[in-house]
């Protein structure tokens, strides 16, 4: 489901990162990178799931969720991740130029988190790689 949010995100233009948020085995939160509908440097995907999220289950805490993200989370929403509390974190592909692990020296996400990277890396990595190339052409 995050990656279909990411193809979302490229059919529009955005750079095409998607992510889910799941609770109790139910969808409860979905976005895609909004930045340039939105003209907003903080409309990425995991702000947007973690918002919807928020919303639908009347919290700001996510304690009961996993986050399922394309591309490693940047700085911004690394600390978002960590803040909602939510315990589990399954990333697509990583990002070697702007994801957290890059920028910081230790975990940001909740002490507890579980964080389970390289799921379905190949197909996220070229989703990005894909939308690159099309816009240096």
């Amino acid at each position: 489901m995050a990656i279909a949010e990411a193809e979302k995100a490229g059919m529009a233009g955005e750079i095409p990162i998607g992510a889910v948020v799941v609770c109790k085995d139910r969808i409860v939160g979905r976005g895609h990178n909004m930045t340039e509908a939105l003209n907003d440097v903080t409309a990425h995907a995991e702000m947007q799931a973690i918002t919807a999220a928020a919303e639908t289950l009347g919290g700001k805490y996510l304690t009961d969720c996993t986050l399922y993200v394309t591309v490693e989370p940047c700085l911004m929403c690394a600390g978002a991740i960590g803040w909602a509390q939510i315990p589990r974190i399954v990333i697509g592909a990583g990002d070697e130029k702007r994801g957290y692990s890059t920028m910081v020296a230790r975990k940001p996400f909740h002490p507890r988190a579980v964080v389970v990277e390289g799921v379905l890396s190949d197909k996220c990595a070229a989703l990005i790689r894909g939308f690159f190339v099309s816009r240096r052409k």
